[in-house]
């Protein structure tokens, strides 16, 4: 062969060499970036998480101020510390304004958490820090004491949860969390999860608010549980499809944080929550 025609031959041979190389980093790349876009996960710290619940509803004119409060928290860059939801009740449907995000199951969660206080009387809005009532919400010296108080302590349930897209053209998510009992406790446990959306809004004509519209994060529209921790554990594997109420606010838009998911352990004698992770749907 002619010296310039090997050194031609030569030239292509190291150029296929680079290229293959080239596309086959590309190539695991991508694959690694595939991946990490099908799969998102997280794993509760060491200490406690507050997860901090307001009951509401759009019949109630006092309300807004409380979903505005609460909104401030629906990022979850505080989600080590605080972990925030809005449950709205249905008890005030009837008094000229129904409010599409209630759900009976809401109603009876605020009254077993007041009954297991000792208490009789349930209102909105009313938080619970940790399913604790805490009447001061409002004050922020006192609430930041609860929180304070609560994320000071070591945590006695661990909670992992990943999530996973639904195949292409499904609106919603797979959810698979774990929890785990981290003492010997005979009181019984439970487990759940809670699907939220955010930047949810609403024209409000009738009743109390009429005329107003009103802003809501953190809005809880799927409720999992409870599950009980049998032998210190328990596992909730669900897919969730975004559908009816949930698909015509959004259609699964992939607006970051707008769906997520929180996963949190109770002691079912007391309604104390032990432990909370919370995770926004990966797209």
């Amino acid at each position: 062969m002619h010296p310039v025609t090997r050194r031609f031959a030569d030239s292509r041979c190291v150029r296929a060499v680079v290229l293959f190389a080239a596309l086959a980093i590309s190539g695991v790349a991508q694959a690694a970036s595939a991946a990490a876009a099908s799969m998102c996960s997280t794993h509760s710290p060491a200490h406690r998480v507050a997860l901090v619940e307001l009951y509401s509803s759009e019949g109630c004119n006092s309300c807004p101020p409380a979903d505005h409060w609460l909104g401030q928290w629906k990022d979850s860059g505080a989600a080590q510390s605080i972990v925030p939801l809005a449950l709205h009740v249905d008890y005030w449907n009837g008094l000229g304004w129904t409010d599409r995000f209630s759900q009976h199951q809401f109603t009876e969660r605020q009254q077993t958490l007041t009954d297991l206080a000792g208490g009789h009387t349930v209102y909105t809005p009313e938080v619970f820090v940790s399913g604790r009532e805490l009447r001061s919400w409002s004050e922020s010296a006192s609430f930041e004491s609860r929180i304070d108080s609560v994320i000071a302590e070591p945590a006695t349930a661990d909670v992992a949860l990943e999530l996973t897209p639904q195949p292409q053209g499904t609106p919603g998510f797979g959810v698979d969390a774990r929890f785990t009992s981290k003492t010997a406790s005979k009181d019984p446990l439970n487990a759940y999860v809670a699907v939220y959306e955010n930047a949810l809004t609403s024209q409000v004509r009738a009743g109390e608010n009429r005329g107003a519209t009103l802003h809501h994060e953190r809005v809880v529209r799927q409720w999992i549980g409870p599950v009980p921790l049998a032998a210190g554990s328990a596992q909730i594997r669900r897919a969730i499809t975004l559908n009816g109420a949930e698909a015509s606010d959004s259609a699964m838009t992939d607006a970051p944080g707008k769906y997520g998911v929180v996963a949190f352990v109770e002691d079912a004698s007391t309604g104390e929550v032990l432990q909370v992770a919370e995770l926004a749907a990966c797209h």
